[in-house]
């Protein structure tokens, strides 16, 4: 697969990942995330699959800009963007580790910093 196909792919998957329809429902996050998926929030804190698909994510309206992939290994990349937070008025910087699990690619890590 070609890595502007992989790049589509990924960057479908994040926005998927920003709507409502996807945070409030545990059967696709945890299609979405991987087993041994964890996140360390803009917040500080640091949350567990468990707790992404039990608890569901946060709905706010958020934008995503920015996008690009970088390979990190086969089968593995590192996806980076920003976010406007347009519910909470922030900005921030995240970062998302994807890995292919068969003919699927799923989120492993995810990071989100303040940005200006």
């Amino acid at each position: 697969m070609r890595i502007d196909e992989i790049k589509a792919q990924i960057f479908q998957l994040e926005k998927e990942l920003l709507t409502p329809q996807v945070r409030e429902n545990s059967l696709k996050l945890n299609s979405i995330l991987a087993a041994d998926f964890f996140e360390f929030g803009s917040s500080g804190t640091i949350w567990s699959k468990k707790d992404a698909v039990e608890g569901g994510l946060s709905l706010r309206e958020m934008t995503l800009s920015d996008f690009d992939i970088h390979p990190l290994a086969e089968g593995v990349m590192l996806a980076t963007y920003r976010v406007h937070d347009k519910t909470r008025n922030q900005k921030t910087l995240r970062s998302s580790i994807w890995r292919k699990n068969g003919d699927q690619w799923q989120l492993f890590f995810h990071q989100g910093t303040l940005a200006k």
